[in-house]
């Protein structure tokens, strides 16, 4: 009788052996059945966490898709990663690109799924976008989303708040005109002794194309090439953009404005406590928030009073994450599912937060917490003044070749911020060779 209870014994932990091995299968399969996606990225530091962070709580969350994140150093490896994948039928479901103010050509490659088609197939529920009216650097000129606007920003100016309670300066009342700002620079670095009273990051963002919409005029001719007037609209830098980089070169030669830059280089200096104020983008938050030795605030760019009475809106740009064509039916309604859940309140709120990028959805403003803005002074007020419609020259604009155009625009400021070409003749230079660029095929 004990060996038969044995023998059952026996029998029943095979039995169960077997089944706990066929439940192991089964889950494997289960795993095995998720429709796999890649994203291509080119997000670093602070940002690149933060979605890192984000791609993994989707993937615990459930199991039906499974996201692959692949960071690429800059847009350019980027782009010619992804010009072989889709050559070899193996790319990416989704690519990070940069606003090149012609949205409506990069939709027509042939690589390139419209947003606007993706969600057709696969609409996204109770999405209300927060920037509807400005995000014109992902839509065409009929309205239309051609990408997902996850990395919109705008520039901003930051202040180091330590170093404004040094100098003597109101933290909670930064400068709001270029006069007034300069009176500041002057105490930063003589109260303070600092040695780098004003940086710039991102220059040709910051002092030429929002140099217009910030004092309301406009940026190129054709209302910023938005208009219906036939023809390649054209800049030309007048009486206010002579009067400010002439103003920048001043202040580089009294030793205020000391560090400049077309990319984010001098973020890093902001970031070491090294500068009382930078003007950079709003997707620098992120940065700044996670270094514990830095107080500061952020407030809009400054304007000149005397061009106009009040400041208008900076252009929204940024980068969005665009759909790759060729994919099975499987792979596209997983691609929306992820972009679905990446427009929950609750995860769109903590990328913004986060990161410093605009709210992508209404309901994403609407649930951040007013005490998380109570720790930077000005976030919440620049925030909720990029609400409503934006004044004509403030929705964006497009230029062709723009991506051949910012390039040497940023040459002729390096040059005349360090004293190799006059002002003058360096934004006629740009201008000159902006308008042989634009209009070449």
């Amino acid at each position: 009788m004990k060996k038969l209870q044995l023998k059952g014994l026996a029998q029943a932990l095979r039995a169960s052996r077997y089944a706990l091995f066929g439940l192991a299968l089964a889950s494997g399969v289960a795993h095995a059945d998720a429709v796999e996606i890649q994203v291509w990225h080119v997000l670093n530091g602070a940002n690149k966490a933060e979605f890192d962070k984000l791609i993994k709580q989707y993937n615990k969350e459930q199991k039906d898709v499974e996201v692959k994140l692949r960071d690429f150093p800059n847009e350019a490896a980027l782009q010619q990663e992804a010009a072989s994948a889709v050559k070899a039928k193996k790319a990416p479901n989704l690519i990070q690109l940069s606003d090149n103010h012609s949205p409506e050509v990069v939709a027509e490659h042939k690589a390139i799924l419209p947003l606007y088609q993706l969600l057709a197939k696969y609409p996204i529920k109770d999405l209300n976008w927060f920037l509807p009216a400005t995000s014109d650097f992902v839509r065409d000129n009929k309205g239309r989303l051609l990408a997902f606007p996850w990395m919109a920003e705008v520039p901003v100016m930051f202040y180091n708040t330590t170093l404004y309670k040094k100098a003597g300066l109101n933290p909670s009342q930064p400068a709001r005109t270029w006069t007034d700002l300069q009176a500041e620079l002057l105490k930063l670095r003589d109260v303070a002794d600092i040695d780098c009273p004003y940086a710039s990051s991102e220059q040709v963002s910051v002092h030429l194309e929002n140099l217009a919409p910030i004092n309301n005029q406009l940026y190129a001719t054709n209302e910023n090439g938005l208009g219906k007037a036939k023809g390649t609209p054209t800049m030309q830098f007048d009486t206010l953009y002579m009067r400010h980089i002439s103003l920048m070169v001043s202040w580089k030669r009294s030793l205020l404005f000391t560090a400049y830059s077309g990319d984010k280089k001098s973020d890093q200096l902001f970031a070491k406590g090294e500068c009382g104020v930078l003007t950079s983008t709003s997707g620098s938050f992120g940065q700044f928030l996670n270094t514990r030795s830095l107080s500061f605030g952020v407030a809009p760019l400054p304007y000149y009073d005397q061009v106009t009475k009040t400041a208008g809106r900076p252009f929204v740009s940024g980068a969005a994450l665009w759909a790759v064509e060729g994919h099975p039916q499987a792979q596209e309604k997983a691609t929306a599912n992820f972009l679905a859940w990446l427009s929950k309140p609750v995860v769109a709120t903590e990328w913004h937060q986060q990161t410093g990028f605009l709210p992508l959805t209404e309901a994403a403003f609407r649930a951040s917490d007013v005490s998380f803005y109570d720790k930077v002074p000005g976030a919440h007020q620049l925030i909720a003044s990029m609400r409503g419609q934006p004044a004509p020259n403030g929705r964006g604009f497009r230029i062709a070749n723009y991506e051949r155009i910012e390039p040497v625009f940023n040459a002729q400021l390096q040059d005349a911020f360090d004293g190799k070409t006059p002002p003058v003749a360096a934004l006629n230079n740009a201008a000159a060779q902006a308008r042989s660029i634009s209009t070449q095929r």
